[in-house]
């Protein structure tokens, strides 16, 4: 299954929170403003009850469209994620929150997850002065991500940050004067600002 590239508001309707990063400039909209019933024909006379297995479907396909990621993007994280030491589903957020486009995103260099995409693949970003251009680059602690100097005068960016408190995440620090940040530490997942549930994701690939 691939990424999901059809109408973002009425996914975000359907699960009552934004998932794509930024409901105003990318959607115009609040998801959560009016409608109180999912998207669609049928979607005020929809009163099933969902199966077990549809609870942690869902909450997969959330998870996996707030990240911008591909089922075996996904699963291959969480393989990865449950070979580790601790809480798989906790490792694998973390795993997530490590994405180098994710971080990008984090340090308010791209108003969204997918426009921060969109930077690392343009060659605009570089980790530890070298260009990544690969957006599931997984940040380690320690690593500078800095926007390349040929892309320091570009309007997106800074109308991007203009909008970020500074040093708003625990885990990150950034200097907007250099357009740089740092990765100093893997966020524990209370820290995470994303409302999902990761252990119906590991109910469901237990299965």
């Amino acid at each position: 299954m691939g990424r999901h590239t059809g109408p973002k508001y009425k996914l975000s309707r359907r699960e009552k929170q934004d998932l794509f990063g930024s409901p105003k400039s990318l959607m115009g909209k609040s998801p959560l403003e009016k409608k109180n019933y999912p998207p669609g024909e049928h979607g005020q006379s929809r009163r099933q009850k969902i199966s077990e297995y549809g609870v942690q479907l869902r909450e997969k396909q959330k998870i996996k469209r707030i990240y911008g990621l591909y089922e075996k993007q996904f699963r291959n994280l969480f393989e990865k994620a449950s070979r580790q030491k601790g809480i798989t589903g906790e490792n694998l957020i973390k795993l997530l929150e490590r994405r180098l486009d994710n971080v990008v995103y984090r340090l308010g260099f791209a108003p969204t997850r997918v426009s921060a995409r969109q930077l690392v693949s343009h060659r605009h970003v570089l980790v530890n002065d070298k260009t990544v251009n690969v957006p599931s680059f997984v940040v380690s602690v320690g690593d500078v991500i800095r926007i390349r100097e040929k892309s320091k005068k570009m309007d997106a960016i800074h109308n991007s940050l203009k909008k970020v408190r500074d040093n708003q995440f625990s885990w990150l620090t950034i200097d907007k004067a250099t357009l740089s940040g740092t990765f100093i530490q893997v966020p524990e997942r209370s820290e995470i600002p994303l409302n999902a549930s990761e252990q119906l994701v590991v109910e469901l690939y237990s299965k």
